[in-house]
């Protein structure tokens, strides 16, 4: 009989394990009248949730359930509002391979090809992957917005802004002098260290400092953070992003870019946006790289969505598009600092984005405040470079003209 009780706890504690390994991650969404974290805990272990994290910017927790748990059961909870699952996806990388282009020629490969994929260099011929012509530490992108022309009058000084990406090297000597801290979101234990090489990218478009050597970043005065809600593949849930974006509301940060998109959305990261931008903050961020409708956030209203352009003005053909684009920026052949401590170039919408970050640091830094403030400040300064609205927004903005 022993034998057989033991037999019968191992089974048990075998289809325990298995029934939890497929546990899945929900966003339980609270009414404000209700204390999640206090209210919640108790009624959640009754029906074997586990609780990961709060989300106190939209009164939200994160649970963890088996998969016989279901939604119809979450929402009996005291409160419960919204139950969303808190899906893990890829968000930087780019939905297009090389497999899918058709390249008539070798020739006119190397002479006009347009770079797919976002957060990697292109592995082809070296003389393919080289930066666009610079002048000095000035890449070609920092020029075509006409950053210099703003920096008699400001480099970004007082701007706070936030790269909520894969983390960055904020040793590199291009960053350390306007890094001041910063956030892991998927490891609050842990320094926002870029394992990926796309943030550290993107922190050196946007305020690299200029000390005549490497690059310069649009606002290179600008106060840098690094928010590390995706991981070493470009990957991460809604509920990182959204405890990221909580980070920003707390720490009064001015500017977010968010150079990362997809194709899907929930409500409770669309109310952490927008609860962000109420309390005056201006988030930027990628269009998509799919050369379709524009991802979300950026699609979102209370965003600024950036297209992608090359360095002849021509769209990126891999730039999404649509009435949700503001504005358009370089993205082609962006050439910037890396996680090695070195400079590397990269293509995508998320180069394009830190481009318009740093412009929007420069508006902060002239006393503009909230995205509407900011998005009419940039709006004035931006020029049309002849492609339609849906490509291009108001155009491209011409740093000097920021008042």
């Amino acid at each position: 009989m022993k034998k057989i009780g033991i037999l019968s706890a191992i089974c048990f504690l075998l289809a325990s394990f298995v029934t939890f390994s497929n546990a899945a991650q929900k966003i339980i969404t609270f009414d404000y009248n209700i204390t999640t974290k206090q209210n919640g805990e108790k009624e959640l272990q009754n029906i074997d949730g586990k609780i990961i994290r709060e989300l106190k910017i939209i009164n939200a927790i994160v649970a963890e359930f088996p998969d016989y748990v279901k939604d119809s059961t979450i929402y009996k909870l005291a409160g419960v509002t919204n139950v969303e699952l808190d899906a893990y996806q890829i968000w930087i990388e780019s939905n297009q391979s090389f497999a899918d282009i058709t390249i008539p020629s070798v020739k006119k490969m190397i002479n006009n090809i347009e770079v797919a994929n976002e957060e990697t260099p292109l592995s082809l011929p070296n003389k393919i992957n080289t930066k666009e012509e610079q002048k000095g530490e000035i890449p070609w992108g920092i020029a075509r917005v006409d950053a210099e022309s703003a920096w008699n009058t400001t480099m970004g000084e007082g701007a706070k802004v936030a790269i909520l990406d894969t983390g960055a090297t904020f040793s590199h000597p291009d960053l350390s002098s306007n890094y001041a801290g910063g956030y892991n979101a998927i490891n609050p234990e842990l320094a926002p260290i870029d394992d990926h090489g796309h943030g550290t990218h993107v922190a050196g478009t946007i305020a690299a400092i200029k000390d005549d050597k490497g690059v310069v970043g649009v606002a290179p005065k600008a106060t840098l953070y690094g928010v590390k809600v995706l991981d070493g593949a470009g990957g991460g849930s809604y509920s990182s992003i959204i405890a990221g974006i909580e980070w920003c509301v707390d720490n009064d940060i001015d500017v977010i870019n968010m150079s990362l998109g997809g194709r899907s959305s929930i409500e409770s990261f669309h109310d952490a946006v927008k609860i962000a931008t109420e309390k005056g903050i201006t988030i930027v961020c990628a269009a998509g790289n799919d050369s379709g409708a524009v991802n979300y956030p950026a699609k979102y209203a209370e965003t600024l969505g950036i297209s992608a352009s090359t360095s002849s003005d021509a769209i990126a053909y891999f730039s999404s598009r649509g009435p949700e684009i503001d504005f358009v920026a370089p993205g082609y052949n962006v050439y910037s600092t890396a996680k090695d401590g070195g400079y590397t170039t990269m293509s995508g919408t998320s180069m394009a984005c830190p481009h318009v970050a740093g412009l929007a640091a420069l508006a902060v830094s002239l006393g503009h405040n909230g995205l509407e403030d900011v998005k009419t400040a940039l709006t004035k300064a931006a020029v049309d470079i002849g492609l339609e609205v849906n490509l291009q927004g108001a155009g491209m903005i011409e740093a000097g003209k920021i008042k």
